[in-house]
C-alpha cells in the first residue's frame, strides 16, 4: 500500500520543517510532489481545504517575516480576503502544508505522518 501512497508538500526549501517532511517521506520511499511556495503559490481551492480543517489561524504564520513586512498585525479580514491574500502571498503560510488524499497536516506533524504510513 505504501508504494501507492503519494503526498503533496507545500513549503519552501528554507523551511526546516518543510525539509523534515520531505526527508520523512523520502526515507519511506513515498512519492512526494513538492510545491515550492517561493516559486508558485498554492491554488485557492487547495488552500480552502486546509482552512476548512484548521481555520485561517491554523494555517497563517503570524510570526513570519512577510506577515510583519506587510503590517498585518492589526488586520481583521474575512475568510475570503485571507484566502486571497494567502494565495497572493504564500510566505504567510505556516509550513509545510502536507496533503495525502483527504488527510491534511500543517507544520511538522511527524506523529500524524507515521499514522498515515502505518509506522
Amino acid at each position: 500500500m505504501l508504494h501507492r501512497m503519494e503526498v503533496q508538500i507545500f513549503g519552501t526549501p528554507k523551511s526546516a520543517d518543510t525539509r523534515k517532511a520531505q526527508r520523512f517521506f523520502a526515507e519511506r520511499r513515498i512519492r512526494v510532489h513538492f510545491v515550492d511556495l517561493a516559486q508558485r503559490a498554492a491554488a485557492p481551492g487547495e488552500l480552502r481545504r486546509f482552512v476548512q480543517k484548521f481555520g485561517i489561524d491554523g494555517i497563517l504564520d503570524r510570526h513570519s517575516r512577510r506577515f510583519v513586512e506587510l503590517g498585518l498585525a492589526a488586520a481583521s479580514y474575512g475568510e475570503e480576503r485571507w484566502l486571497q491574500l494567502l494565495a497572493d502571498e504564500p510566505l504567510l503560510l505556516r509550513q509545510p502544508l502536507v496533503r495525502s488524499g483527504t488527510q491534511l497536516t500543517v507544520g511538522a506533524a511527524e506523529a500524524t505522518w507515521k499514522e498515515w504510513v502505518g509506522r
